[in-house]
């Protein structure tokens, strides 16, 4: 009987000390993909032109907590682009992300990483890029110990779409500006 209580007292200690070395969550992350973004006049930044899409989806958090480094990654349904180059696609965004807690309802946070983008939509007279890998450069806040709100700048790493101009190929890249919130269990 002694043995039996004892193995339960270490499984019961080895459970609770286990949130206090990592901790993983769930949730749902989305917001807006902007074609450009003004830091002079915020306001012409929520213009309707301004809009080239949106994006939604689960996405997870692995974080160490008294070191303040995790890893992010989701799983998106993305629209971005402008116009006629518009994509429509699933995103996979991973970053590296190192948070700086100021108390237990407020942190800080800086992310990078990569982003990888399937684009949904056939050929048409633009040929658009199947897939293509963009870096994430981004930062945000966290309150409430629940609750995302964060900019990201996806730079892509090659041409996102080519079209034929006068016997010419013209390549060009969809760097988009990201407005997001998301909201952990």
């Amino acid at each position: 009987m002694k043995k039996i209580f004892g193995a339960l007292m270490i499984a019961v200690c080895i459970g609770m000390a286990m949130p206090a070395q990592a901790q993983i969550h769930f949730g749902v992350k989305g917001g807006l993909n902007l074609s450009k973004a003004s830091f002079s006049n915020v306001g012409d930044n929520f213009k309707k032109d301004n809009f080239t899409g949106f994006f939604i989806g689960p996405m997870a958090e692995f974080t160490i907590p008294i070191v303040g480094l995790g890893v992010d990654g989701a799983l998106l349904f993305s629209q971005r682009g402008k116009d006629e180059v518009k994509q429509t696609g699933l995103e996979v965004p991973v970053n590296l992300k190192y948070t700086i807690g100021l108390g237990s309802l407020l942190g800080i946070y800086i992310a990078a990483g990569p982003d990888f983008f399937f684009d949904f939509k056939k050929k048409d007279y633009v040929d658009r890029k199947k897939a293509q890998v963009a870096l994430n450069l981004g930062a945000g806040v966290k309150l409430l110990k629940h609750l995302q709100v964060g900019v990201t700048y996806q730079l892509p790493m090659g041409d996102s779409f080519t079209w034929e101009e006068a016997g010419k190929a013209i390549g060009a890249k969809n760097k988009t500006w990201q407005v997001s919130a998301a909201y952990l269990f």
